[in-house]
């Protein structure tokens, strides 16, 4: 029976990673595709805003 205890963590743990990667696929895309990469974008903006250099001051 040491072999059944020894092979449960890695078949449960392999289980569950197949599940999260099903998840992330699933929730990829869809209807609020448009709407999170204009929000995403918007941010990735405001970060380069935020870190550009003023032109006048030193």
């Amino acid at each position: 029976m040491d072999y059944v205890s020894a092979l449960v963590p890695p078949v449960v743990m392999a289980v569950f990673f197949s599940g999260l990667i099903v998840t992330i696929v699933k929730t990829q895309g869809g209807a609020n595709k448009a709407k999170e990469d204009a929000a995403a974008d918007a941010a990735i903006r405001a970060e380069a805003l935020q870190q550009s250099p003023k032109a006048g001051g030193a």
